[in-house]
């Protein structure tokens, strides 16, 4: 992992571990707001992923100047090979079904946020391993 991208990764990472501590702290009170939380926790981890293992698609993005969707699932599929995570593109799955249902259609209870969660943790988790090993 270069200097850059190593740096790039932390950033994302420490959003990551911020939007996860918020996203839990909000489950009971607030579903709504903990799911975009919780999303974002996730979507950070897969961008932190994505520039410690310097993807194709972290440049892709920073030549775009932003992430897409389909980015952010690519990049999850991408990771998940490189680190031998088959679950990892699951967890990424859960995190965008928090985003659309738990978020923007509100249709998700407090107790399926936090079930779901744990799948946010998973993949937040793996973002801080890879990135303690340096890959």
């Amino acid at each position: 992992m270069s200097a850059q991208s190593g740096a790039e990764a932390g950033r994302h990472l420490q959003l990551a571990l911020k939007f996860l501590e918020e996203g839990e702290a909000l489950i009971e009170k607030d579903p709504v707001q903990a799911s975009e939380k919780l999303y974002k926790a996730a979507e950070e981890a897969v961008k932190a992923l994505a520039a410690a293992l310097e993807l194709p698609e972290a440049r892709e993005a920073a030549e775009r100047g932003r992430w897409s969707s389909q980015l952010l699932f690519d990049a999850a599929d991408s990771a998940a090979a490189k680190l031998g995570a088959a679950e990892l593109p699951l967890w990424w799955r859960a995190a965008w079904v928090l985003h659309v249902e738990g978020f923007h259609e509100a249709r998700l209870s407090g107790e399926r946020v936090k079930k779901d969660s744990r799948y946010v943790e998973a993949l937040v988790d793996l973002a801080r391993k890879t990135l303690a090993r340096g890959l």
